[in-house]
């Protein structure tokens, strides 16, 4: 069996508390205010000098604690469940984000004395200022976007005009990144522009890039096909792994999550891949689980992958019918004298309309029941056992059925289904959910009932909503609102640097999967039903930011061996003449654009030169290995 156990990165990027006292954290002097705005930009410092935290403001950047979700119901996971399975459902409220409690408060040395607060992780909440007092007056973990907007609405004819009305609209929530249309597209339905990217969105223009995007079939994709040949079982069926591993064996599942992160850091077809994330988190399915080792893999591809780009209907029709799922919410254990609810919950509370419908204990009841029969052979495959369906008259929401006979039990299931996927709850909770993913945390209004009306509209297919987002003017005006996770920042990272495949990608990616694991989004590794959290809050502490700039060193400096690292020097071109060409140059390589002036003159600082130095040195004395990376820990890296 692979080894379950991430090994540790061979040096840290870290500082201890410049106080050393316990419970404390320093505050920077005046001098090193611009450094702080990398990570905090848009704040009003006091009149007269430099930027210092309070203790409240460094609690609300610092926050530690596990996601939760007010009066939401999930699993509670321990540190090895949260691995390997499942952990005990319970029901938990949360509070508020200035009501949390601060398990640490630190504040992270950048090598030459300067200190930043650490808050990379939600920098997208404090866009607006909110490192003191949030729009409005109030105390506020971001911005109430839901209901003031973005500073301009409504659906253009295409995405390309709808990008040129937003870009003459004035923003409501300011942002450090650029609004170049080219480059929010790419942050948005990719994850993570390259160079090749930049140029082909030019080229082409944002509507043709989009239509080329839809069909990815027709794309091809060297660096996914890359990905596929170094695992043997990515391409497997059932039948296959179970010739191929030896029984209970977990190798296809480590090989499916590593190959995950490569087609997420190499594959062409991008947006198909964004939108394959997407639906893993919505059908979560943890990987590895310990019922999953000859199914999980045959679920990514015959469930997921196959429709991500189709109909929600399908989908959720072939998960229905999924070993793996049948599996992982105890389905395929329930029977007409013991019904197993998991499944049945998690249809209505998930996968579907979600509780802001309200449905009853009874309607989880009869949900269980109408899917009862549905269970797996002991060859791994999905079958209906009649003699384990419960019969009898059935209620949930609006669905009603005699349900008189078990032998229609599976057809009873299917239209249960139909009528869950069309339903208007459902459109709206899919809506809102790809609207938090492509345009910010909390969407508009307006922009969810379009979303919604095109999901009615369209039998629930997928490109339409796709169609409808990206000619919205919401979409073009949300530039900079959305914080990378861990891993979308990982990801990101490799992709602007050109780590590519090398002689031994599989234990490359083998290193990079365990290090997304060591930031807490392993690819496909949630363990609770719900999916990763696809808000900021849920990503800001100290931990993921301080392990989110290791993950920059370590891609730098090659940590992890078998795939292709770039030399840094190779970031800068033909030698700029001054240092302060020099930081533009790298700086717009990294992050598609020059820094702010105080961001600038902060990095200036920590290389002992001026605007105005000469470069003598392609390096700039060794410091390019460490420049770089800071760079990339910068806000205009962590936003997207």
């Amino acid at each position: 069996m692979a080894d379950r156990h991430p090994a540790k990165p061979p040096r840290r990027a870290g500082a201890k508390s410049r106080t050393g006292a316990p419970g404390r954290a320093a505050v920077p002097a005046p001098r090193d205010a611009p450094m702080m705005d990398l990570i905090f930009p848009n704040r009003e410092p006091p009149a007269g000098r430099g930027f210092e935290p309070s203790v409240s403001h460094l609690e609300r950047a610092a926050g530690f604690g596990s996601p939760e979700r007010t009066g939401f119901q999930h699993r509670k996971v321990s540190k090895f469940g949260r691995l390997f399975g499942r952990g005990k459902k319970i029901t938990r409220t949360t509070p508020g984000l200035a009501e949390r409690p601060v398990r640490r408060r630190v504040l992270l040395g950048l090598g030459t004395g300067v200190v930043v607060a650490s808050g990379a992780g939600t920098a997208a909440a404090y866009l607006t200022g909110a490192i003191g007092p949030a729009p409005g007056g109030a105390e506020s973990g971001r911005p109430d976007t839901a209901v003031e907007g973005l500073g301009a609405a409504g659906l253009a004819d295409s995405p390309a005009a709808a990008a040129r009305i937003a870009a003459t609209a004035t923003p409501t929530w300011p942002t450090p990144l650029d609004r170049d249309p080219e480059l929010h597209l790419l942050r948005r339905a990719t994850f993570g522009p390259t160079l090749v990217d930049v140029v082909a969105a030019r080229q082409m223009g944002v509507d043709a890039w989009l239509e080329r995007q839809y069909t990815p079939e027709a794309i091809a994709d060297p660096g996914g096909e890359q990905v596929l040949a170094a695992y043997r079982t990515v391409g497997m069926t059932t039948a296959q792994i179970r010739v191929a591993v030896k029984d209970y064996d977990w190798e296809a599942m480590w090989e499916l999550g590593q190959a995950t992160l490569g087609r997420q850091m190499w594959s062409s077809r991008q947006l198909f891949e964004v939108m394959v994330d997407f639906w893993s988190n919505h059908l979560n399915v943890t990987n590895p689980f310990d019922g999953g080792w000859d199914v999980r893999t045959p679920y990514d591809n015959d469930v997921i992958r196959a429709y991500a780009l189709g109909r929600f209907s399908d989908m959720l029709a072939a998960s229905a019918r999924s070993p793996a799922m049948m599996r992982y919410l105890d389905n395929a254990s329930s029977h007409r004298r013991s019904v197993n609810e998991n499944y049945g919950r998690e249809l209505l509370e998930l996968h579907t309309v979600g509780l802001g419908v309200r449905y009853s204990e009874t309607d989880v009841r009869h949900s269980a029941h109408i899917m009862t029969g549905r269970t797996v052979d002991d060859q791994g495959r999905f079958e209906y056992e009649q003699n384990r369906h419960w019969t009898g008259k059935v209620k949930v929401l609006g669905f009603t059925h005699a349900n008189t006979k078990a032998s229609q039990g599976m057809a009873l299931g299917d239209q249960y289904l139909t009528y869950l996927a069309t339903h208007p709850a459902t459109a709206k909770r899919i809506a809102h959910k790809l609207a938090r993913r492509f345009v910010c945390d909390d969407p508009p209004n307006t922009l969810v009932d379009r979303l919604t009306q095109s999901y009615l509209d369209n039998g629930t297919a997928i490109v339409p909503m796709l169609r409808t987002l990206f000619s919205s003017i919401e979409f073009w005006m949300s530039t900079g609102l959305k914080t990378r996770r861990p891993l979308e920042n990982v990801v990101a990272t490799a992709r602007i640097l050109g780590v590519a495949p090398g002689t031994k990608t599989n234990d490359g990616l083998e290193g990079l999967y365990w290090m997304t694991n060591q930031l807490g989004q392993a690819p496909l590794n949630w363990g609770p039903p719900d999916g990763y959290p696809d808000v900021a809050d849920a990503w800001g502490s100290a931990h993921a930011t301080l392990g989110t700039w290791n993950s920059h060193r370590a891609l730098i400096q090659g940590w992890h061996g078998g795939v292709t690292y770039p030399k840094p020097e190779t970031f800068v071109g033909l030698k700029p003449k001054t240092v302060g060409a020099y930081l533009d140059t790298v700086s717009r390589r990294l992050v598609h654009q020059p820094m702010q002036a105080a961001h600038k003159q902060a990095l200036l600082k920590f290389l002992g030169a001026k605007e105005s130095t000469a470069v003598k040195d392609i390096r700039l004395g060794g410091k390019i290995e460490h420049l770089v990376p800071l760079i990339l820990d910068s806000v205009y890296h962590a936003l997207r």
